[in-house]
């Protein structure tokens, strides 16, 4: 994460115009804090538990102030409008700013109505999705994906659908960040810390649907084959 800068802005002054740090901010600028969290994930400086928590203050944060609160304290990543701190090793910090991630594109979000939505082979997950659909079903096979990140996030606000995440053998998913309301999830796969190349993580609520998260017909076939 060296080199890595959030743009925070100086702290306005008493009576003054507001500075950058109370200016609103994006979904491009979230979405871009995002994936800077899931790299720290990556890298060991958080555990899932502190990833889930500041991954909900980035979505709902409005003002920069806000946002940069949950990079505040990792290293590497500098906030533009603070003083430089030293490097220990003695080399300089860039001073550019990073500009924000690219707006969420039709691969970042799925919005259906009343329809089924199928991703399968060799598509590209981005770190996070947001998934927004009523009456519909959701089909999300990442057994050939082109993965970006280890840790993908998915952000749910469902009614009346159906979402099926097919996973590899090693992947693991994490789905009790879920608010449930008429709904149901069956996990056919592992829970634990993001161990393995995989690690998806659901989030948000879902109404009057279902989440179903296993594993190819093949991989759950020769698992029953070695029991034998």
């Amino acid at each position: 994460m060296a080199g890595e800068t959030v743009s925070a802005g100086p702290v306005p002054e008493t009576g003054g115009a507001a500075g950058d740090r109370d200016l609103r901010v994006s979904d491009a600028e979230r979405e871009h804090v995002g994936m800077l969290l899931q790299r720290a994930v990556g890298l060991g400086m958080l555990s899932l538990g502190e990833f889930t928590e500041r991954m909900d203050t980035a979505l709902a944060a409005k003002t920069r102030g806000e946002l940069n609160a949950v990079l505040i304290d990792l290293p590497g990543v500098r906030l533009v409008g603070q003083p430089d701190q030293p490097d220990p090793a003695g080399r300089a910090t860039p001073s550019y700013a990073k500009a924000p991630g690219p707006a969420a594109t039709s691969s970042a979000t799925i919005r259906s109505r009343i329809s089924s939505v199928n991703r399968r082979g060799a598509w590209h997950v981005p770190p996070t999705m947001y998934l927004n659909n009523y009456c519909s079903s959701v089909s999300l096979d990442f057994t050939q994906a082109v993965m970006s990140t280890q840790v993908v996030e998915l952000r749910m606000d469902d009614f009346c659908s159906s979402l099926t995440l097919i996973l590899p053998g090693a992947a693991t998913v994490d789905v009790d960040g879920l608010e449930l309301i008429g709904s149901s999830v069956n996990n056919k796969v592992r829970t634990g810390p993001p161990i393995g190349p995989l690690h998806v993580v659901v989030h948000g609520r879902l109404r009057f649907g279902s989440v179903t998260a296993k594993q190819p017909l093949a991989v759950q076939w020769r698992r029953l084959m070695s029991g034998f």
